[in-house]
């Protein structure tokens, strides 16, 4: 049932085609379905060989699309204390993640799978739902988003397909399950995930009635929380295509009007230059400031409104400092480029070159190779001196030593990074 499958890679010679054909093979033969742990835990759910536990959503997705598959759900007939009962003498672990919502989480040598009980909701206001358990797969299947988001897999691969999903991934269309619109209110965060499968899948094309429902409910976006809309916009934004949403007048629209501090979204067509460049990592944060940095706290007005986490707002802050820098500073990447590796380090000053590579628009693919490999040939020496060295010399106190030491610091990469023991101590003798 799989589709998308390739096995041959179109330049078998290369070791990223190398890479991509292992890992095809080891999908096609050894399925993640048919993996000891997953084995172990439906030996235990399905007892007598009776369907009483499936796989669903993300994970089967993937797999019908050949895709690499991160997180495993499991939807099941059991209520969540049959769960518990069902797993308390095993060596599984069982946490209440979600248990009012009938969701808990197993963990087996150190990898988690969900599972969460059939349901059906019983009201919503557009953030949570009120549900009751059911054994009725179909029943489950009609509460899901979308159609290729309801499909179901058993313990030896057979599809369940209530809600004819198969077609829909087969043929790249993201479809909401029954009505757009009954679908949206009964949880607004529907519209990111619209956004986000129609970008991964390329589903390009909005029919009337799911563009009208999206319109209708847009406003009720402000009613979810900060962290579940950052949360899925992360997701929408590492999509290796997301360049793509340039492409669909409608989504860009839609885009825009939640995420408003995007204010050069249009720089992201820039992305396609580092797609076959294995130097590139082109990370979260790197997107995030190549279509958020201005001359103006637009990025640290975007940190606070979503919370983000302090690793991402002081990478915010630290690119557009730098970028800021290098408007004064014609040299930071020319005659400046081996201090500034020295203060920030490899990565981030390629980094801050893929930034303002981006935003100021010159970016082509041999230039970023060329200067990435020019950053990896730089050896930076070791600094001579130690703290405890200076203290055998006789400075007498933690913040002399702390003085003395950026001094030396300073003439040390003035001097091209090198000093002779001589100028160190003479350094050294004129500042105590």
């Amino acid at each position: 049932m799989v589709f998308g499958t390739t096995i041959l890679g179109s330049n078998p010679s290369a070791p990223a085609n190398n890479m991509i054909l292992i890992e095809n093979i080891k999908r096609a033969f050894f399925p993640f379905y048919k993996s000891k742990k997953t084995k172990k835990i439906f030996k235990i759910l399905n007892e007598r060989n009776k369907k009483q536990a499936m796989f669903v959503g993300g994970c089967v997705r993937k797999y019908l699309s050949n895709e690499r598959i991160d997180d495993i759900d499991i939807a099941t007939i059991f209520t969540p204390d049959q769960i518990v009962e069902k797993f308390s003498n095993s060596d599984i672990e069982v946490k209440k993640t979600g248990i009012e919502h009938g969701t808990l989480t197993l963990v087996l040598d150190g990898q988690s799978f969900e599972i969460t009980t059939l349901r059906e909701d019983v009201s919503t206001d557009g953030r949570y739902a009120d549900v009751s358990f059911t054994d009725d797969w179909k029943k489950d299947s009609k509460r899901r988003d979308f159609t290729i988001n309801a499909i179901y897999l058993d313990e030896k691969g057979k599809v369940f397909d209530p809600q004819l999903g198969v077609n829909d991934l087969k043929n790249k269309k993201v479809k909401f399950i029954g009505d757009p619109n009954q679908r949206i209110k009964e949880d607004y965060l529907r519209i990111l995930r619209y956004i986000r499968f129609s970008i991964q899948y390329q589903n390009f094309e909005a029919s009337e009635e799911i563009s009208k429902a999206i319109q209708i409910n847009l406003s009720g976006i402000a009613k979810l929380s900060k962290e579940r809309i950052y949360n899925e916009l992360e997701k929408i934004i590492k999509l290796k295509n997301f360049k793509d949403i340039l492409k669909s007048k409608f989504l860009l629209n839609i885009f825009r009007l939640i995420f408003p501090e995007f204010k050069y979204l249009e720089r992201a067509k820039n992305f396609s230059f580092f797609e076959n460049l294995q130097e590139i990592n082109l990370d979260k944060d790197i997107i995030l400031s190549s279509m958020l940095i201005d001359s103006s706290d637009n990025h640290e007005y975007f940190s606070h409104k979503y919370r983000v986490s302090n690793e991402t707002k002081n990478n915010l802050n630290f690119y557009s400092k730098q970028l800021k820098e290098i408007n004064k500073n014609k040299n930071f990447f020319t005659k400046d480029l081996k201090k500034n590796i020295f203060y920030y380090g490899k990565d981030k000053v390629k980094s801050i070159f893929l930034i303002f590579n981006i935003v100021d628009e010159k970016v082509s693919a041999s230039r970023i190779k060329n200067f990435i490999k020019k950053i990896d040939e730089i050896s930076i020496p070791k600094f001579p001196i130690t703290g405890n060295y200076l203290l055998e010399q006789g400075v007498d106190s933690g913040k002399k030593v702390g003085e003395i030491m950026k001094k030396i610091e300073k003439k040390w990469i003035e001097n091209n990074f090198n000093l002779e023991q001589e100028q160190i101590d003479i350094l050294i003798k004129r500042n105590i």
